[in-house]
């Protein structure tokens, strides 16, 4: 067994095999970051390590987009790999009384990290999801900017830029026409997987469930293998974060804010709707807003309730059945 970490940036890949972590007995290399070299570099791990491919574990950093090409190329050739939560490495670094940041001493307190904590095996996301995720980042992107020129057009509009105004609604023009374009493929998409298509559907019979969150709920659902409904709502940032200490700290519980922002933002909207309309979050709300809870607070556990639910029926493949009668 080896342990490798790898720093990763847009141009270049820093390896460091530890050989002995007591000792502090490494061998670093330096890669090109480009997929026609990393035969190179397996080559390299497997001819100085003297182990097959099987048994290295190679540590990488969630570096924005870099990371994931090499990522999925180890894991097709029997790699195990292992992308860490850069902030809990950093977290471990400094406990350690690390203060020097440089690409070498990234690449070993990645191997470090991973040979003293153990984390689990990174698991890629089935390519269907993965590709139903780019389209839905595009989305997002598209209605951003959709947005911003809808701002501009108000500016515009109030100082009575008539050119601007027009160069403004061509740009929108065109921007919702696109929209509209990849909205259909995300939809032709979801009819070409058929498992996706019931997912979809299966959330959608959840009151406050529509079509824009069924999308992104079926792809973050699906993107990892979820234990539990804890644990889903634990990497969406839906738990509670506890701040006390003796008897001076007592401050208010908050979501952890873990994952995609969009995500949440796109949940609360939901479960404000699901206060209203669905049986069990409006239960769960009323009961916590009769004990004193603050309204946000509320709204917090009514989108954990959602996502429990939404966890429930992918698991279950049942349409939602309410535990509590409507009023």
């Amino acid at each position: 067994m080896a342990h490798i970490g790898i720093d990763v940036s847009k141009r270049k890949l820093d390896c460091m095999w530890v050989r002995d972590l007591e000792t502090a007995k490494v061998k670093p290399k330096v890669f090109t970051n480009d997929p026609a070299r990393y035969p190179d570099l397996l080559h390299w791990l497997e001819r100085n390590t003297g182990e097959p491919a099987d048994a290295l574990h190679v540590y990488l950093e969630a570096t924005g987009i870099y990371h994931e090409p090499l990522a999925y190329w180890l894991h097709e050739h029997g790699v195990q790999v292992y992308v860490l939560n850069p902030a809990q490495v950093r977290y471990h670094a400094q406990g350690m009384g690390v203060r020097n940041k440089t690409d070498r001493k990234d690449s070993m307190m990645l191997a470090r990290y991973g040979i003293e904590r153990a984390p689990a095996p990174w698991q890629p996301e089935p390519p269907e999801v993965r590709e139903l995720k780019r389209r839905l980042n595009r989305l997002e992107a598209l209605e951003r900017d959709i947005r911003r020129e809808e701002n501009r057009r108000e500016k515009a509009q109030f100082n009575g830029d008539a050119l601007a105004q027009e160069s403004i609604s061509n740009v929108l023009g065109a921007l919702h026409e696109e929209h509209r374009r990849l909205q259909r493929q995300i939809d032709d998409h979801f009819d070409a997987n058929a498992h996706l298509k019931q997912d979809r559907a299966l959330l959608e019979s959840i009151p406050g469930v529509g079509r824009v969150l069924s999308a992104s709920m079926t792809a973050t659902l699906r993107s990892r293998a979820f234990r539990t409904a804890r644990q889903a709502a634990a990497f969406h940032g839906l738990v509670p974060v506890h701040r006390e200490s003796g008897s001076s700290v007592h401050a208010q519980p908050r979501l952890s804010k873990a994952g995609s922002a969009r995500f949440r933002q796109t949940l609360y909207m939901a479960a404000v709707v699901a206060t209203r309309r669905n049986p069990d979050v409006r239960h769960q709300y009323q009961r916590l807003l009769n004990r004193g809870k603050a309204k946000m607070a509320a709204i917090g556990a009514a989108m954990r309730k959602l996502l429990h639910i939404a966890f429930g029926v992918l698991k279950s493949q049942t349409p939602y059945q309410p535990l509590h009668q409507s009023a």
